[in-house]
C-alpha cells in the first residue's frame, strides 16, 4: 500500500518517486522496448502477443492496450517512457497532453501558451471541499 506523500493531496499528480517507480517498472519496459524497430514491427503484428513477454499487471495491460495515457501514469508509468507509445502511434505531446486534460489538441496548446491551468482551485483536493 502507498503511504501517503505531502503531494498526495495534488489532483493529477502521479510523482515518480520509488513507489511509481517499482510499481511501473514493467511498463516502463515495455515502452522503452518500442525504441527498437523490430520490437515495433512485432508490437505493431500483435500488441496482445507482444506484452505476453512483460510482466505489467492486467491493469497496466488494460492501460496499454486502450492507451489510457493517464491511466498509465497513475499506474506507475513515467511520461518520458510512456510517450514512446505516444511515438509509436503517431502523436505529438500536444495530442496527448489534451487526451489527459480531457480538451481538443488545440485547446491544450493555446492553453499552454496562455500559462497552463491557474492554480485556484487546482492546488490541493482539499480545496474542493465545501467549507
Amino acid at each position: 500500500m502507498r503511504e501517503n506523500r505531502d503531494y498526495s493531496d495534488i489532483p493529477g499528480t502521479y510523482v515518480f518517486d520509488s513507489h511509481h517507480s517499482m510499481l511501473g517498472y514493467p511498463l516502463n519496459m515495455f515502452c522503452m522496448s518500442l525504441n527498437k524497430s523490430e520490437n515495433r514491427d512485432k508490437f505493431r503484428a500483435n500488441e496482445s502477443s507482444y506484452l505476453d513477454q512483460y510482466p505489467v499487471s492486467e491493469e497496466q495491460r488494460k492501460a496499454i492496450l486502450e492507451r489510457d495515457w493517464l491511466g498509465m501514469l497513475r499506474l506507475g508509468g513515467n511520461i518520458y517512457y510512456t510517450f514512446k507509445l505516444a511515438i509509436f502511434d503517431g502523436l505529438t505531446m500536444q495530442k496527448v497532453g489534451g487526451l489527459m486534460s480531457g480538451v481538443e489538441e488545440e485547446e491544450f496548446k493555446a492553453m499552454m501558451i496562455a500559462g497552463g491551468r491557474k492554480p485556484e482551485g487546482n492546488r490541493y483536493k482539499s480545496e474542493w471541499e465545501k467549507k
